[in-house]
């Protein structure tokens, strides 16, 4: 399968577009500042341009993991990559696998579908690294629920934008 990089590059800016709504003074920021111990003081000191540009990098990161998250279509193709030839389009395999994807390629390619992935990914990988960092800095469960809304939304539209469109 072809990856469109131009979607990983995309789709890395949401962490940032959803971050500034998110945590803004409209939705949940003076809720996340009261329950981290965050000050306006502490938020204007940060180095903006280190912390938007390390932000899309890992954004970067996080996109090509929700690729092979959410498109199945890459773990098929993974069960075929080491065998003779099916890198040259060539022999069985890689027949097999044309045949299959000429048929199947396309199944569960919606961006409801891609959410959907998002979603557990934010329920089963980011709920509970979030919680045991909140665990041992004493945080609370207000801390936790607002950043695993925020990846459930975030990883939700990449992941969805990415089923649809890559």
């Amino acid at each position: 399968m072809e990856v469109k990089f131009y979607l990983v590059f995309a789709t890395a800016l949401i962490p940032l577009i959803v971050g500034a709504i998110w945590y803004s003074n409209a939705l949940f920021g003076k809720a996340w500042m009261r329950s981290s111990g965050m000050t306006e003081e502490k938020v204007q000191s940060g180095n903006m341009v280190v912390i938007f540009g390390l932000t899309y990098v890992f954004g970067i990161l996080l996109s090509m993991a929700m690729l092979t998250w959410g498109i199945h279509q890459f773990t098929t193709q993974s069960l075929f990559a080491m065998q003779p030839g099916f890198s040259d389009q060539t022999g069985p395999e890689w027949e097999f696998f044309k045949n299959f994807m000429s048929q199947y390629g396309d199944l569960h390619r919606t961006f409801g579908h891609g959410a959907v992935h998002g979603i557990i990914g934010a329920l089963i990988i980011a709920a509970p690294v979030i919680s045991i960092n909140a665990l041992f800095e004493r945080r609370s469960w207000k801390y936790v629920l607002i950043h695993v809304g925020y990846w459930a939304i975030t990883l939700a539209l990449i992941c969805g934008t990415l089923c649809q469109f890559a």
